[in-house]
């Protein structure tokens, strides 16, 4: 699987969540809005995927069906996600409207 153009979006932090990650799979599939939290014990950060809800369904827009699809994922938005802190890290806050 081939993930390309991956572009995180930061936002205000609010309950963990950081921001949202958009990402290209296989040249051919755009998938957004995957939300990128601060895990609680602040070691890292964890992805959610997107869901509508409708009345009291919950149904989910897309997510990985295997573990080796989740990590490869993960890996790319984490990977852009650090060099987006790294160029931020003199900065004591970030720009809720920063789109890297």
């Amino acid at each position: 699987m081939k993930i390309s153009e991956v572009n995180i979006a930061l936002i205000k932090p609010k309950d963990g969540l950081i921001g949202f990650a958009s990402i290209v799979v296989n040249d051919a599939l755009y998938m957004g809005n995957i939300g990128v939290h601060q895990k609680l014990n602040g070691s890292g950060y964890r992805l959610t995927y997107p869901t509508k809800q409708s009345g009291i369904q919950r149904a989910d827009i897309f997510y990985p069906i295997n573990s080796a699809a989740g990590k490869t994922i993960e890996s790319a938005i984490l990977n852009k996600l650090n060099d987006v802190m790294k160029r931020l890290n003199n900065h004591a806050g970030y720009d809720s409207a920063l789109n890297i």
